[in-house]
């Protein structure tokens, strides 16, 4: 299984790209925002990726951080969703976006991405609805691993770029999961934290962890724990 690829970025696509890796070239695809965070031609560059195989095709597809790569599997366990799909999916919403629109129930989010009718978003919702929590509660441990500034070793020794995380997206991010661990520590199920952090942080993005604890709470104070 090739779980990462680093080397330099040889040539770009619509939807894929080339990496070399000491003369051997990754065809990978990727979804927009990876593409648009993409260095220069011939600079460093280092993704993450799932391999698909079937009888007559293999595909790679990359992502950024490895969070991202667990929102892809989980999503194509849902009957209708393929891997294109799903990086639609991301590409538009972004793992955190996708997270907060599956615990919440918001079709309509899942339905923008390019390819996705509103049956398909409905099922990926009912389906997922109670794995999103896990997923979001990694988020701060996964985010921590990407480090995208790791290349293979070359002759001539250049430059290191990688693709551009963003810091306050993962900053976001590991507020959320962190929040959402401390909620399920106190003893609130892992479905009604998540729907709390997700409706707190749609409303007030820019809060941080404790600020989120202090107004999930307030949402799941009617709620019984257990």
């Amino acid at each position: 299984m090739i779980g990462k690829i680093s080397g330099r970025l040889d040539w770009r696509g619509p939807d894929h790209v080339l990496i070399d890796v000491r003369g051997v070239g990754y065809l990978v695809y990727v979804n927009d925002r990876t593409l648009a965070a993409m260095p220069g031609i011939g600079e460093a560059v280092s993704l993450y990726t799932e391999l698909l195989v079937r009888e007559d095709l293999l595909q790679l597809f990359g992502f950024p951080s490895m969070i991202e790569k667990e929102w892809h599997k989980l999503l194509t366990t849902v009957q209708g969703v393929g891997a294109k799909a799903a990086m639609a999916i991301i590409g538009t919403l972004g793992p955190e976006g996708a997270g907060r629109a599956i615990t919440l129930g918001d079709a309509r989010a899942i339905q923008s991405a390019p390819g996705v009718g509103p049956k398909l978003a409905q099922r990926v919702i009912l389906e997922l609805k109670a794995k999103a929590p896990m997923i979001m509660a990694q988020g701060a441990s996964l985010s921590s691993v990407a480090q995208m500034d790791e290349v293979i070793e070359t002759t001539a020794p250049v430059a290191k770029r990688a693709v551009k995380v963003d810091g306050a997206a993962q900053a976001r991010a590991a507020s959320h999961s962190d929040a959402l661990s401390a909620l399920v520590n106190l003893g609130y199920g892992p479905s009604d934290a998540a729907q709390a952090v997700a409706t707190v942080a749609g409303e007030a993005p820019d809060l941080d962890t404790s600020g989120l604890i202090r107004a999930a709470l307030k949402l799941l104070a009617p709620k019984a724990r257990g």
